[in-house]
């Protein structure tokens, strides 16, 4: 039996477990390389993967980058306002047409000016009629499927995956009353950390660090009595609601809001949409993280914020009330990169083993249902093999 075997063995079994009995996942499925490479053939390379959010690209010509896997693709929006999505690679000598973020006229591409409109055609080859029958039909970029969500673009590189909408479904209407898709953006930004992505994952899902790990922020007005948390959700997403008391300087209705009424004017909702797209939905503000896997030990993260409109509305100074959240937000991102690369060099230590799941844990083990639901029976089957 190879080491990527028992990591596999080892996770079903937790799985397998009732929650009063879990443990954390084995240590190795943090560190290993072959789990890595499993990862990305039978999660990243068939879910779908949140790549920002619908406002983030407003006008038609803006567009987004980001990596599935190992396909560059780019998201941007045609003059009729539909958002599209593509493989950000030129039909002619594979050169990478966009990087970053921006507004284009036409996605020309900086090796030899092959040039393609806003729905993928190619719409100029310099010097053509060198050619021999030439046909500009044939050479449109490879489209990418793409869905939008409660204001998120999502795209995936499976044809046959269900829909966003319908996988998570039965939270819908929790994430419908917020609409959150008219908040607005106030940041989004690119960065890498050393760590490994699911440790990030179940950092966001968890809240029983936040009394200790965020004190000084967002732990001291978090009521720990008050954390719901489903049983047992469907396996596409899992999530947690708790509410803030007054004083809380973040996460309850402005007066303003006139779409939210009872407790939910102070309940903040904390989706996870596997396998990697997590965000904190509050009255006043919403921020996400989307990740992606760079190795065993580092991680990209598409990070944004938003604020609800009445919000943006109501502020005296725009300008300096923004940065003030944004540097509030920074400091929490802060605090979590501490401990989630604090827990990855843990987790390569040899004495390592997995400890307990709290209470305020539960959607750890809904993870890692998911991941051994991926990764043995959903992918090569090794754990259930060895387990025989």
């Amino acid at each position: 039996m190879t080491q990527t075997d028992r990591i596999l063995r080892d996770l079903a079994a937790i799985a397998d477990l009732p929650f009063e009995k879990a443990t954390i996942a084995p240590p190795g499925l943090y560190v290993s390389d072959d789990i890595l490479a499993l990862e990305q053939e039978h999660i990243f390379a068939r879910e779908w993967q949140c790549v920002g959010r619908e406002a983030d690209i407003p006008e038609p010509g803006d567009y987004i980058t980001d990596m599935l896997c190992s396909q560059p693709v780019f998201t941007i929006r045609d003059k009729q306002g539909v958002i599209r999505s593509f493989a950000n690679v030129c039909r002619h000598r594979m050169m990478q047409l966009l990087e970053g973020c921006g507004n284009t006229k036409r996605v020309a591409c900086p090796y030899h000016n092959w040039a393609y409109g806003y729905d993928g055609k190619l719409t100029y080859a310099p010097h053509r009629e060198y050619y021999a029958d030439f046909d500009k039909a044939d050479y449109c970029l490879h489209g990418v499927r793409t869905e939008i969500w409660q204001g998120f673009i999502y795209l995936t590189l499976n044809p046959d995956v269900e829909s966003v909408a319908k996988r998570v479904a039965p939270i819908n209407d929790i994430i419908d009353r917020f609409q959150v898709a008219d908040y607005v953006p106030i940041i989004t930004e690119d960065h890498v950390w050393d760590t490994n992505w699911k440790l990030l994952t179940e950092n966001y899902m968890e809240s029983y660090h936040l009394t200790k790990v965020h004190k000084s922020t967002v732990g001291g007005y978090f009521p720990v009595e008050d954390c719901v948390f489903p049983e047992q959700p469907p396996g596409a997403y899992t999530y947690s609601t708790f509410t803030k008391g007054e004083g809380a300087p973040y996460g309850r209705a402005h007066p303003d809001n006139t779409v939210l009424e009872g407790d939910w004017r102070h309940t903040n909702v904390l989706p996870t949409i596997f396998p990697a797209h997590m965000f904190t939905l509050a009255p006043d503000y919403m921020w996400y993280l989307s990740l992606r896997p760079k190795g065993p030990g580092q991680v990209h993260i598409r990070y944004g914020a938003t604020l609800a409109p009445e919000v943006i509305a109501a502020m005296m100074d725009p300008e300096s009330e923004i940065q003030q959240a944004v540097e509030f937000l920074d400091t929490v991102n802060f605090e979590d990169r501490e401990v989630v690369e604090g827990a990855f060099r843990g987790a390569r230590a040899p004495l390592t083993q997995p400890g307990p799941i709290h209470q305020l844990e539960r959607p750890i083990h809904h993870f890692v249902s998911y991941l051994a639901e991926r990764l043995t029976d959903g992918g090569r089957g090794l754990a259930r093999a060895a387990a025989e």
